[in-house]
């Protein structure tokens, strides 16, 4: 175990991430006292540039957030199966060869696991098409779901992500067992989430779960129309904590101290 190192997470913007907190008080809990977590806010031009010269500042490992999770795998050395097949990482680890950089994905299995139900059998639509959308897709295909739906504003994504991953791409929002968002819609305070996804409050009752990768400082709407119809609901931070606490374990090689990472989430 190393005595001292640095991680943090890549974004831009990232200066909303809770990642820190969560990261720094788990740290704490397992007695790594002198490993530190921070933010990474890396603009695109310089972002390959940065993540290679990580390893020399002291960096066991960084997360990775948008919009680089696409980008995190083209720089990697070597990647996971499922990183390579989702096409995206949002974990990253610096190694023991001068130069190396492994990628991983996290956020798949971190789904799966969030999920009230067995995804196998089951129907979902998956709003977006970015590295996180497609990490959902394609752990919900892996887990042997009947029918993935993908919808994203952009059309022609959503038939280039189905192209190489599976799925039915979509221009409106069919009914399903499983809704998950996975755009930006709810970061954006200038424009109204439900203005930015093809459904509305009430259509959310057509959805027997709905899960939010999205995270802010107040319930989202989608969230928060689930909630109000007794509907099944999974929200960023729940997600954020199940794919950090995978993250976390890559990082230092012990168990995550899940419930601590948990309380940090929550309190800001």
């Amino acid at each position: 175990m190393l005595e001292r190192a640095r991680l943090g997470v890549l974004g831009w913007p990232v200066a909303h991430s809770r990642s820190p907190a969560i990261h720094n008080a788990a740290l704490r809990t397992v007695g790594l006292s002198n490993w530190r977590y921070q933010l990474l806010p890396v603009p695109p031009e310089l972002f390959d540039e940065t993540v290679r010269a990580l390893p020399a500042a002291g960096f066991r490992g960084a997360n990775v957030t948008i919009p680089y999770k696409r980008a995190a795998l083209g720089v990697a050395t070597s990647a996971s199966a499922s990183a390579r097949a989702i096409g995206a990482a949002n974990t990253l680890m610096f190694d023991f060869e001068p130069g190396s950089i492994d990628a991983d994905n996290t956020d798949a299995p971190a789904l799966i696991g969030a999920l009230p139900w067995p995804a196998a059998g089951r129907t979902a639509l998956v709003l977006g098409a970015g590295g996180s959308a497609r990490a959902a897709v394609w752990a919900l295909l892996d887990a042997g779901a009947a029918e993935v739906w993908v919808w994203n504003r952009t059309s022609a994504r959503a038939r280039e992500l189905c192209g190489e991953l599976g799925g039915t791409p979509v221009t409106d929002a069919p009914t399903a067992e499983l809704l998950v968002h996975c755009t930006s819609g709810g970061l954006d305070i200038s424009e109204p989430m439900f203005k930015q996804l093809p459904l509305d409050a009430d259509d959310v009752s057509r959805y027997d779960c709905v899960v939010d990768l999205v995270y802010t400082d107040t319930e989202t709407p989608l969230m928060r129309a689930a909630r109000e119809r007794g509907i099944p609901a999974v929200d960023g931070l729940e997600l954020l904590v199940a794919q950090g606490a995978l993250s976390f374990e890559r990082f230092t090689g012990m168990t995550a101290p899940v419930d601590t990472m948990h309380a940090a989430a929550r309190t800001r």
